[in-house]
């Protein structure tokens, strides 16, 4: 929270009444605190400033200042101590303990991970999931960190040490620490920890390197410091374009692979650099630079992933896209990444003449490449197939009785016919087909319970077969279908988002036209706001989507509604009942509706 400097609304000196308060709820929040040491902490005469700040992410924090040193900070009305008052206090908050080199990673904005705990021999601290707790490191008693607990003890253990264990708030060296005297933390020996050390002394590296996640890291999580830059990455000596080729033409003529002597990690390296190199090297083309990074590695990355082998990011030692990115622009220069609108990356250029990419030779000979189709007027873009789109429908639990004879539980996927033949070999084998008209089916107790609403129980009776199928269907929970060509099926539950466009005023009664959803279809937004922008011969811009992590809005300056559904229906072949947004039409002058 205060990994990065925060602006400070107000500082006034706290009143009589707030002091009070402020007392009563600190020995609430820390009942272990005797008579003596609440006094200290709020003294009845001494000046106790109160500090409004704002954090960079926009939380509204309040501070308690004494002795120009914060003591506690309020955030959503909960009380935690800072380390100045841990180092005077150390046994307020129970805590976790782990290896010196974590604290520069909790410094920087990560949380405590359970690999890198150290468990001292007389266990962990017992705490609930959501406890306030602190983080202090081998040997000194003297906490470096607050936080809150992600889980309780118990399941700490039971998933044998795996996963995030404290929410840091607080670190010592971070600016709330620099707002005080920024003195360093005493050295307060620990008892429990005696004999850690040794126990744990070899392996102190591995820990140390699963300890961290969420904060920028250097590219070679190994190296130390600054010689991260200079010391180039393992993964990019250890590669042997030659010997992997070896390997590629020994799996085509049937052999198997000897055991592979590297960890899972370099492993997942190599193959993360084959799919880079190979993806800049036969995939990318200059013309749809610049190439939002999620795009890259979904459209071209994982596409030039071997059969056989899955591409994971978080399997390497980078962890995240944008580390990989940063190593290869900052140690090889083969790319360069730039953040072209706020939280959102891309390539915005690709050195084709370096030597590491002019010398990679694709494993398999990709033969002769497809002749890129332009259509549009979109010069060198790559044809774009639409994903063949199906509806489906799942079991619900309240059809389950009806589907039970088909073996079919709650949360199996059908296709509508498969619906319609299930059911119409119901009817028949219970003998619900009326005599009298064969058009209707007679409702038995668990046609009744599955299909009807309470109001028609007692009226009624029978059912003409399309009311049957539709009922079943409008009972079940929609799903559809995504298939992209060469990719497996993808099903998700709910109606397909359609592609939305809508038009917008911004001032003086200019007017922008905004597209979003395009993801869904498969479509990359910059290469639609490229076309776009070369169709009208007007300014995009791609923006992040509030409340979305990976979806994107592409804007283009006047009411483009028109040319963007020529785009979409002509170009991309996108079905018009996907499309939300086609009546934002310009209307021609003269005409009414």
């Amino acid at each position: 929270m205060f990994a990065k400097s925060f602006r400070v609304k107000s500082n006034t000196v706290i009143k009589g009444s707030d002091r009070r308060k402020l007392k009563a709820d600190v020995s609430t929040a820390f009942p272990s605190l005797s008579v003596e040491e609440l006094s200290e902490l709020v003294p009845n005469k001494e000046e106790l400033n109160v500090v409004k700040i704002y954090a960079h992410k926009g939380d509204a924090v309040t501070l308690y200042v004494l002795h120009k040193n914060p003591v506690f900070f309020e955030l959503e009305k909960r009380l935690y101590p800072t380390v100045y008052t841990l180092w005077h206090y150390p046994h307020v908050l129970p805590a976790f303990t782990t290896w010196p080199p974590v604290l520069q990673k909790l410094a920087g904005g990560a949380d405590l991970m359970l690999p890198g705990v150290v468990v001292p021999l007389s266990g962990l601290p017992e705490v609930k999931k959501g406890d306030c707790c602190a983080v202090k490191v081998v040997s000194n008693r003297a906490p470096v960190a607050v936080g809150t607990a992600t889980m309780s003890s118990a399941e700490m253990r039971s998933l044998g040490m795996k996963g995030r264990g404290v929410s840091v708030l607080h670190t010592y060296l971070d600016s709330l620490w620099a707002f005080g005297d920024k003195s360093g933390p005493p050295s307060i020996p620990d008892v429990d920890a005696e004999g850690v050390e040794a126990m744990y002394g070899e392996e102190e590296e591995d820990e140390d390197e699963e300890a961290t996640e969420g904060v920028e890291e250097e590219p070679c999580p190994n190296s130390d410091g600054d010689k991260a830059t200079d010391a180039p990455c393992p993964g990019i000596q250890e590669l042997s374009l030659a010997d992997r080729e070896e390997g590629e033409q020994g799996k085509e003529e049937g052999e198997e692979y000897p055991e592979d002597p590297r960890s899972q990690q370099e492993q997942m390296d190599a193959l993360l650099l084959q799919c880079f190199l190979q993806a800049l090297k036969s995939k990318v083309k200059k013309s749809e630079l610049p190439l939002l990074t999620s795009s890259f590695l979904r459209i071209h990355m994982f596409s030039c992933c071997p059969s056989g082998k899955q591409l994971d990011i978080k399997k390497s030692s980078y962890k995240k896209l944008s580390k990989f990115l940063q190593s290869m622009q900052q140690q090889h220069s083969l790319v360069r990444v730039k953040e072209l609108s706020k939280g959102v990356e891309s390539i915005v250029e690709v050195d084709w003449k370096n030597p590491a990419l002019r010398s990679f030779r694709t494993p398999e000979d990709p033969g002769i490449e497809e002749a890129p189709v332009e259509v549009g007027g979109v010069e060198g873009e790559k044809p774009y197939h639409p994903p063949e789109i199906t509806t489906l429908y799942m079991v619900s639990s309240r059809l389950e009785p009806l589907f039970q004879d088909a073996k079919k539980r709650k949360g199996t996927v059908l296709q509508p016919a498969e619906v319609r033949e299930i059911i119409t070999d119901y009817v028949k084998r219970n003998e619900l087909v009326d005599e009298k008209n064969k058009n209707y089916v007679i409702i038995n107790p668990i046609l009744c319970d599955c299909l009807l609403e309470k109001s028609e129980y007692q009226e009624v009776e029978a059912l003409k077969w399309d009311d049957l199928f539709s009922r079943t269907l409008y009972k079940m929970q929609h799903c559809h279908q995504l298939v992209f060509p060469g990719q497996p099926p993808i099903i998700k539950k709910g109606h397909i988002e359609p592609i939305d466009i809508s038009v917008a005023s911004r001032g003086s009664n200019k007017k922008v036209t905004m597209i979003k959803n395009l993801e869904v279809y498969g479509l990359d937004p910059m290469a639609v706001s490229v076309a776009l922008q070369r169709r009208v011969q007007a300014s995009s811009a791609l923006n992040p989507v509030p409340g979305s992590k990976d979806r994107v809005l592409v804007q283009i300056q006047g009411n483009q509604v028109q040319q963007v559904c020529k785009l979409l229906l002509d170009k991309y072949q996108i079905p018009c009942k996907y499309i939300q947004g086609l009546d934002n039409k310009v209307q021609k002058p003269g005409r009414k509706k």
